[in-house]
């Protein structure tokens, strides 16, 4: 139920998520520096190959089963039980179908590692069936202490198990073990801190509700991961595992820095506005604050990192990963709007509208596929250009049309990021400008300190003094003295 302090709890929660996040960013870059000096851009490639063909599975078993039970009113013992069994069902399902086609994989893509590849990573599907229900009682309960300490230490120690395994030749069986190992650690952590033990299943009329309910959800979710999956698909059959070992490596970097920005707030977004539907005011009030300060930080981050990815990738992985580094740069770019198309579920989850999710993803779907097409010809580049265009395309009509049943309009959308967005764009050209005109000739390090600082600059100019977009620190101090007052009651 909402209460006064709705606001602030959720605002410290989303600090709470963003750090654990980065934590595991820190531990995630560091084994990603570790691993690409010791395997090759084949074995990557080989990883890539996989992942990008079951990255859709946990959405399938899930069923958006997690976001309905996270954002009911009122949820039963023996309804929440059902739908753990389906979850788990699924997820076998899915490890057995994996499994059968694992010979044909193999000889699609003419590499015969992908049948004892796809045999392992089919773990993964029975896991996440186990974690699915455990962890959405968690964030109902906004236990978002215990989902990011589980979230550090599945982290950290499928990094350390990886690191561990490349120094001692295994080879891309590293990588494997990596993913493999953070799910199963992911599991253990969830049933261990919510001790919930699932009933004999029940299927009610709750639990049909419940499985529409999700199925919008997962509609949306499996179509647009198709979506995102069909470069990597792609560039894999035409440009072979070499290729992209470079593409997969920067969209490890891209992912990891999206994923800390905005994927642990839905979650916190969705049991937030979930509470607000019956008071659409304070519903848009909230939307509009999370939004803006949220496009604040992230416009930030990625204008920095559009601006030093390829020195960055030079100096932590070396010079034969450079064409990483140009990659990982049109990546960033692309950051800056795809953060806001990740908020999209925060309206349709918490109004209720799945359905609408699940149409706008078939939609964009068509259309990321489309730009996939069109880049191809231009080999591992053009790709990644041609989805940067298409994902600022897309995401304002995306915005709107998600927060039409809650009178969000197009004209709110752009009063919420255009400020910050603007600033992002103006501070990676001009910084882009001067890295190639004024700090061509300097040291690597030196080139990406000179350049961040000018591209910081220019941003904080635009949007706080131009703009005048001061909300976003107004509420970092506000945090800061909270935690301050905290501190000093402790001591």
């Amino acid at each position: 139920m909402p209460n006064a302090g709705l606001g602030r709890a959720s605002l410290h929660s989303g600090i709470i998520v963003v750090a654990a996040r980065g934590v595991g960013l820190m531990s995630q870059v560091v084994s990603i520096i570790i691993l690409a000096r010791l395997l090759t851009p084949h074995d990557f490639g080989l990883a890539a190959i996989i992942f990008s063909l079951t990255s859709f599975g946990p959405m399938l078993i899930d069923l958006g089963t997690s976001e309905s039970s996270s954002q009911k009113t009122s949820i039963s013992r023996a309804e929440i039980s059902t739908l753990f069994w389906i979850n788990l069902m699924m997820g076998v399902l899915l490890a057995c179908i994996l499994i059968a086609l694992s010979g044909p994989l193999a000889t699609f893509y003419r590499e015969p590692e992908l049948t004892g590849i796809a045999i392992f990573t089919s773990i993964t599907f029975i896991a996440s069936g186990l974690t699915i229900q455990h962890s959405a009682l968690l964030r109902r309960a906004m236990q978002f202490r215990s989902l990011a300490a589980i979230d550090i230490c599945a982290n950290v120690i499928s990094s350390v198990l990886s690191i561990a395994m490349a120094l001692t030749g295994w080879g891309y069986w590293a990588l494997l073990t990596k993913t493999v190992c953070a799910i199963c650690v992911t599991a253990i952590g969830v049933w261990f801190s919510c001790r919930w033990l699932p009933m004999r299943p029940h299927y009610s009329p709750e639990v049909k509700k419940s499985l529409r309910f999700g199925m919008g959800v997962t509609g949306f979710l499996v179509t647009d991961n198709l979506a995102k999956s069909a470069d990597r698909i792609a560039l894999g059959y035409f440009y072979g595992a070499s290729a992209l070992g470079y593409y997969q490596n920067a969209l490890l970097f891209y992912g990891n820095v999206l994923g800390l920005l905005a994927d642990p707030l839905h979650p916190i977004a969705v049991s937030s506005l979930s509470k607000l539907r019956n008071s659409l005011n304070e519903f848009r009030q909230s939307w509009t604050t999370a939004l803006s300060t949220l496009s604040f930080v992230t416009a930030l981050i990625f204008a920095l990192l559009a601006v030093a990815g390829t020195d960055f990738i030079v100096i932590l992985l070396g010079e034969r990963w450079a064409p990483a580094g140009t990659i990982l740069c049109i990546f960033a770019v692309r950051g800056i709007a795809q953060t806001f198309e990740r908020t999209l579920g925060w309206l349709h989850v918490s109004s209720g509208r799945s359905e609408r999710w699940m149409k706008w993803g078939l939609f964009s779907s068509v259309c990321q596929i489309a730009a996939v097409l069109a880049g191809l010809p231009f080999g591992v580049i053009g790709t990644a250009i041609t989805g940067t265009i298409i994902v600022y395309l897309l995401f304002i009509p995306g915005l709107a049309y998600a927060g039409r049943p809650v009178g969000i309009t197009t004209t709110d959308v752009v009063k919420a990021v255009a400020p910050q967005i603007v600033a992002g764009l103006a501070a990676i050209a001009l910084g882009l400008l001067a890295r190639h005109f004024v700090f061509h000739d300097f040291n690597e390090i030196v080139r990406l300190v000179l350049t961040g600082l000018l591209c910081a600059a220019v941003y904080f100019l635009i949007a706080v003094v131009l703009f005048r977009v001061t909300k976003p620190l107004t509420l970092a101090l506000s945090v800061i003295s909270d935690y301050t007052m905290r501190l000093s009651r402790n001591s």
